[in-house]
């Protein structure tokens, strides 16, 4: 049981880091693309520059898209958890000690979801892994020689 649960690993990993990834995308596509009904539920979205949330918003669309495709995801995933940080320590935690009372759950788990991913990087079913394969294959085949002309 072990054994399978062991060969099984990153492909749950790469599964798992899909769907945070495109969950945490889906927070930034709600503030700088108004879907899934916007900030205001009306479509709205952040006033471009403002600070801290037109710049999260684009750390989340972007950080997780990469974190999706797993494409630099432990680049990705290491400014996302910091942006998570940054939100839950400045904007959540000054309302109370504990994140079930001030609503940083979220920020509090993406935070450390991405940092396990910085750490794991983006296992099976990622771009990362299969720019690295091809990048070894390429090393792997012997240089062509050609003759040099005089």
């Amino acid at each position: 049981m072990n054994g399978r649960l062991t060969s099984a690993q990153p492909y749950a990993l790469g599964l798992f880091r899909m769907v945070v990834g495109l969950l945490f995308a889906c927070h930034g596509a709600v503030s700088l693309l108004g879907l899934f009904g916007g900030t205001d539920g009306n479509g709205g979205t952040v006033e471009a520059g403002t600070w801290p949330g037109w710049y999260a918003a684009v750390i989340e669309l972007v950080g997780g898209t990469l974190v999706l495709l797993g494409l630099a995801t432990r680049a990705a995933a290491f400014i996302s958890s910091g942006a998570m940080a940054y939100a839950y320590f400045k904007v959540h935690q000054p309302e109370a000690l504990w994140p079930i009372e001030n609503h940083g759950e979220s920020a509090a788990m993406y935070c450390w979801a991405m940092f396990l991913l910085v750490f794991t990087g983006s296992g099976a079913f990622g771009l990362d892994r299969l720019f690295a394969r091809r990048a070894s294959a390429r090393e792997d085949r012997p240089a062509e020689q050609t003759p040099v002309a005089a």
